[in-house]
Formats: structure tokens, sequence, C-alpha cells
């Protein structure tokens, strides 16, 4: 599996995701995919990046983060670009590129759409019993405190997800004008719904052996929680248990309590990952640490 590591680059565009495969460094910029030298120690680059591709970006570039994974075998990486809007009100020209998952061959450079209409796709993982990869997706707005869910699904390689015609398969979004009827009737449901509004980011699959053995096999999700929600969801990081490479159970709080008793937010978890030893981590980026979880003693 290839890993993910933390260090201080310079003359970034505001990065996110970032994937190690042996002595290259992958960083998903904000308009572009780059590759660094890395060797394994290091704290700090200053080596120029080399463009591997652009991606889409500016002028309005409203999901603007994006995020990189490897193919276990390193042939591959994974970049997921998120929608220039809610649902395409900056008109469907806007959205090339966007709203996907693209792969693209490390050898060569070449690449391709993997999977489209996932309005924000965001964290990456793969799922260790299938190998096959997931994805969580913060999907759309203004549709009111209950719609729409967001999920996450495994990526089915050509599949379309629905963004912006439909939303968890084919409930026709009657926003987007004009419609897509051909395209609707495509559009493949997703696995597992995480709640409306919840801006579910992370994904991390747990296959290690520190923490007690009901996580194992099952994914955990760093939601970084509502703006735009009465009440309030997410704010928490979620456990959701799989059987057989498939969710088999309703979520469960691994960590809360981020909210005070006002409502203002003490902390929004963002990435989870697991280290070495088989702990959790989660960033946070209102408390700006890394949480690191163990069992207790």
């Amino acid at each position: 599996m290839a890993q993910t590591r933390s260090v201080f680059l310079q003359g970034l565009n505001s990065p996110f995701g970032m994937a190690l495969v042996g002595n290259e460094l992958y960083i998903a910029n904000a308009d572009a995919l780059l590759r660094f030298p890395y060797v394994t120690g290091q704290a700090a680059i200053t080596a120029p990046g080399t463009k591997v591709m652009d991606l889409p970006g500016g002028p309005i570039n409203h999901h603007w983060t994006k995020n990189v994974i490897a193919s276990p075998d390193g042939k591959f990486l994974y970049v997921a670009v998120g929608s220039n809007s809610n649902v395409g009100e900056n008109g469907m020209a806007a959205e090339d590129g966007r709203a996907a998952i693209w792969q693209v061959t490390r050898a060569t450079g070449k690449a391709r759409v993997y999977a489209t209409g996932l309005r924000n796709p965001v964290g990456l993982a793969w799922q260790p019993r299938t190998g096959a990869l997931w994805t969580t997706v913060n999907e759309r707005d203004e549709l009111g405190n209950d719609l729409v869910p967001d999920y996450m699904t495994s990526v089915k390689e050509g599949a379309f997800y629905g963004w912006p015609y439909s939303y968890f398969g084919q409930h026709v979004d009657a926003r987007i004008q004009p419609p897509r009827p051909e395209l609707v009737a495509t559009a493949v449901a997703p696995d597992y719904a995480l709640g409306a509004h919840t801006a579910s980011l992370g994904l991390a699959f747990y296959d290690a052996t520190l923490l007690p053995e009901r996580y194992q096999g099952g994914a955990f999700i760093g939601q970084h929680g509502s703006w735009n929600r009465k009440p309030f969801s997410g704010y928490k990081v979620l456990y959701v248990p799989f059987a057989n490479g498939v969710p088999s159970g309703s979520p469960q709080d691994v960590i809360a309590g981020f909210l005070d008793s006002n409502g203002k937010a003490q902390g929004r978890p963002v990435g989870v990952a697991v280290d070495k030893a088989g702990a959790l981590l989660v960033a946070d980026d209102v408390g700006n640490v890394i949480w690191r979880v163990t069992p207790a003693p």
C-alpha cells in the first residue's frame, strides 16, 4: 500500500492531498498534480516540483482542494476534483473535468476521467478486503436541512453518480436546466449515506490491530461539520463497520464533543489516517492540531 506523509514544501498553491510512492512524493495542488523527490526521513523539500498534469483550477474555483492516492501497486494515481458550483449554477462549461475522479498512469503521465457525477469527492482509500477504491463525497446544498445526504461509496470505473442532474442515484434535481434524463437513467446510487450537510471529508480503512477488534476492517470518517443546517450536524469522527467488503451496520461515534454549549466549534475533523503503530490520526483545522487516538489504559 502506498504511504502518505506530511513534510514541508516550498512554493505550493494550497496543497491538500499527498501520496508517497517509493522516492516520489505526489502533491494534489489547487491547479496541478506535482511530483517531488523525497528520501525517507526528510522533514523539508526544497527541490522544485515537476508538473505531472494540470488540474481544473480558477478563475471560479469553487471546490479548490484536491486529493490524490496511489494504487497499491504504485502504477496509477487517482485524483479527486470537486465541482465548480453547488448545482451547476455557473454553467456546465465551468465543470469541465470536475466533479470527478481522474486516473493517472505514473509511468507516462497519461490521464483519463475514471468516474464522474461526484459533487465533491474528498476522502480516498482502498478497501482492504476487496481492493476497491472508496471515496467520501460532499453533496449539494439548499434543498433543506435533511437533503442531500453526504455519502461514502465504492468507485466503479466509468460510473456516473448523478451530480448535478440527480442525487443519491436517480432522484432528479429540477434546479439544473436543461435536464439530462438520459444521464440520470445511468446514475449509480452510492453505497452508504453519512447524513445531510455533515461535510464528510477524511476516509481511512482500519486494518491494524492496536485499536479494539470491533474496528477491524471498517472505515473511519472525519466529518468537518455543517455550516448550513439547523441543528448542526457532523463535527465528529465516525466509524462504519464493514463485512465482506461492504458496510454492515449503523455508524458509530468515535470522537465527538467538538461543539460547545453555544454551538461554537472547538475543533473540526478533516483528514484521518492510521499510523504505523495502528493509532488513528485526526487532523483538526480549527484546533490546528493532529489528534492521536489509542486505546484507553
